[in-house]
Formats: structure tokens, sequence, C-alpha cells
């Protein structure tokens, strides 16, 4: 009787401590040599080629309400244009790679980069219709999806050329305490041709890799560090146990009291 006793004390115990672990993250603190497990070749990073179906959102800096100051403040502009007053307007990349400008027409701009996007456009309409306009073009369709142990999951805008994994963990909140910070998964591709990526943020090299630096349509996946996981293991485990304790202490005090 006295080992039941003994077996019951040491199911509470158990229990009481399975909910508590020790937050141990540790973020760019060691340097070591970063490793490229899915390619011995050096990455080199390139800035995103416009593709059909983006979405570019253009003004002319010089009158901040329009690209060109022949558009008329009302009234519908045609082709895939929207007006936004003080924002731009926004064109949709046609399957066929071009985008239809006021006053242009046609521009091809898929497979161009956004400064070369932004400064084709530029010269064209210093060439056939403005003086000295200063144009800027924003992709605004571009986004990343975060998942798993960040401080707010979902998908966030690419606002930046050179955007990395540190940015978007940042914009997300940061890392919740069960995070895994030595294994964060980038995974990139479409269809069946999927790549993935682990990047160690306990190593201060990651700051530099290029492989950490984002694309459109990449998901980051933040997995639970082995505490977490142990904790939750814990915790499912008292969900059955408990029950089963308390049954084991009812028959004991019941055996007991029959003994008296």
């Amino acid at each position: 009787m006295r080992a039941l006793y003994i077996i019951c004390l040491a199911g509470i115990i158990a229990l009481g401590s399975s909910c508590s672990y020790k937050q141990n993250q540790v973020l760019f603190q060691k340097r070591s040599n970063v490793a490229d497990t899915a390619s011995q070749q050096t990455v080199v990073f390139k800035g995103y080629q416009i593709q059909p179906q983006d979405v570019l959102q253009i003004r002319n800096l010089q009158n901040l309400k329009y690209i060109v100051d022949e558009v008329p403040t009302s009234g519908a502009i045609t082709g895939s244009g929207n007006a936004v007053a003080g924002a731009g307007q926004t064109f949709q990349v046609d399957e066929d790679g071009t985008v239809a400008l006021p006053a242009l027409g046609h521009i091809p701009v898929a497979g161009l980069t956004r400064p070369q996007a932004t400064k084709l456009i530029e010269d064209l309409y210093r060439k056939s219709l403005l003086k000295d306009p200063i144009i800027e073009l924003k992709i605004v369709n571009l986004k990343i999806t975060l998942l798993g142990e960040v401080k707010t999951q979902g998908n966030f805008p690419i606002l930046k050329d050179k955007t990395t994994l540190v940015d978007m963990i940042g914009q997300a909140g940061g890392l919740t305490p069960a995070a895994n910070e030595k294994n964060i998964k980038i995974i990139r591709g479409t269809g069946k041709i999927q790549n993935v990526t682990e990047i160690d943020l306990s190593n201060i090299n990651s700051l530099s890799d290029p492989r950490a630096f984002l694309q459109n349509g990449d998901i980051v996946y933040v997995a639970q560090n082995k505490r977490a996981i142990r904790a939750e293991n814990l915790q499912n485990f008292s969900t059955w146990v408990q029950p089963a304790l308390l049954l084991l202490n009812t028959a004991l005090i019941i055996f007991t009291l029959s003994r008296q």
C-alpha cells in the first residue's frame, strides 16, 4: 500500500511540473561559417523580376496626384489603372508582360526589376510628355507567409527590394518562447518543386546570409523547440493520467476505509 501512495505522489509532482519550462533562446551569439545545405554554389541575391498579374503602384513625384498632369481629376481611367489620390495609381501587368500606362500605351515590364522598370517608365515619359519626371514604382502584391512559433502568423507584404528573414520576423512581433531559433525553414517554389532552406538565427552570420533574403510567395515556418515539445508532451500525458490517478486515489481511500 505504501508503494501505491508513493506512485500517486510521484504522479502529482510530475503533473505539477509539466506545464513549466525555461525559455532559453540564443539569437545571433555564435559565429560559424554559413553552410548552404541546398547547394554548394555561392548564393547571389537577385532583385524580384516583375511577372504577369503583378500589381504596380506608380506615381509621378512631381505631381503627387497623378502619373501625368493630363489625367483628369474625375472619371474612370481606361485599362487596368485605378486612381488612388496621393498614393499613385495601380496597374496590373497583363499576361503578355506589358502594362498599360496613360499616354504611353502598353509598356513591356515583365522580367524587369523594380529599379529597371522605374527607369524605363521615367525615360519614356521624359521623351514623350513630361519635363524631368520623378517616377516612383512599387510592386504592391508581393507577400510572404509566416507560420509556426511567431507572435503573429499570417501573410505579410514585402515592402522593400531586399527584405530579410529578420525583417519579417520583426514585423510579426518576434519569436515566441517556444520557437526553435536554430532551425527556421524557408520554403520556396511552385507546384511539386519546393526548395527548403534552413536558417540558424543563433548564428550572427545569418544576418549576412544571402539565403535569408525573402522572395515573393515564400513560406517561413518556425517549429517548436525541444523544451516546448517536451512540455506539450507532458501536458498531453497529464490529460489522461490525471483522471486515472484520481480514480486510483479514490480506490485507495475506499480500500483503506474498508479495512478499518
